[in-house]
């Protein structure tokens, strides 16, 4: 199983929006700090926005923070919310044609298996993984100075 660019993405700016929680950031610096593309983190922003995980202030010194508390964001909430695809074999879906699930045991294993990652994603929130938030800054705010 991969995650999709999208909820990469959504989860490293929720990550530098959780480091950086007494300012409000912009998407360039967070590209910039990540080095990856504003305009696709525009969408990704968008999103997160429209899900209540991002709030954003438009205007001259506007910008972005969390919209929710760091410990109150789960990885397996903002997952659900992002990505639009668990199926992970074809008889998850209504589409299924496979000849052998009515005595197929592999559906059962894998949904248990995803039961299991998602079990483990909800024990963990943004704050948890943002603990170590002085080595992140000293990572993310010296970015610029990386690629030179």
């Amino acid at each position: 199983m991969r995650l999709t660019v999208l909820a990469d993405y959504s989860l490293r700016v929720l990550m530098y929006l959780g480091s950086h929680p007494d300012r409000l950031a912009t998407i360039d610096e967070i590209a910039e700090a990540y080095g990856i593309s504003a305009n696709h983190l525009m969408k990704v922003v968008h999103r997160l926005g429209q899900l209540g995980f991002v709030e954003t202030q438009r205007g001259r010194g506007g910008g972005l923070r969390l919209g929710k508390s760091a410990g109150e964001v789960t990885l397996g909430e903002v997952l659900r919310a992002v990505e639009d695809d668990f199926q992970l074999v074809e008889c998850f879906g209504a589409g299924n044609t496979c000849r052998i699930t009515d005595v197929c045991r592999l559906k059962r294993v894998l949904h248990r298996a995803l039961e299991a990652y998602f079990e483990v994603l909800d024990d963990w929130t943004l704050a948890d993984i943002i603990a170590n938030r002085k080595a992140l800054l000293g990572v993310l705010d010296n970015a610029d100075q990386i690629g030179r």
